[in-house]
């Protein structure tokens, strides 16, 4: 999780994960949707889903980006947003 406030006025925080494959990328999406709607937050935009390479879900001050590998590896938005402090990292 990035903190990109201060940096650009899009939103607060960029959560980056990765999924294994296409299934596993549309998994994570849905159930971050779910859970998240199950506290009534819900999403302004969904994109992505389809070819589930890169999920973007906007929540406004949030947006969840989640790759396959190798389109994580491609558009590099962790070094992209270096400067942006990370507030949570789980490997």
């Amino acid at each position: 999780m990035l903190d990109i406030r201060g940096l650009s006025i899009i939103a607060d925080y960029f959560v980056i994960c990765t999924g294994t494959s296409e299934r596993q990328v549309r998994a994570l999406a849905r159930e971050v949707d779910e859970q998240l709607g199950k506290q009534g937050v819900n999403p302004l935009h969904i994109e992505g889903l389809t070819d589930a390479r890169w999920v973007l879900l906007d929540y406004n001050t949030v947006i969840v980006h989640i790759f396959d590998p190798v389109t994580r590896e491609y558009y590099r938005l962790d070094k992209l947003w270096a400067e942006a402090p990370r507030v949570l990292v789980i490997q």
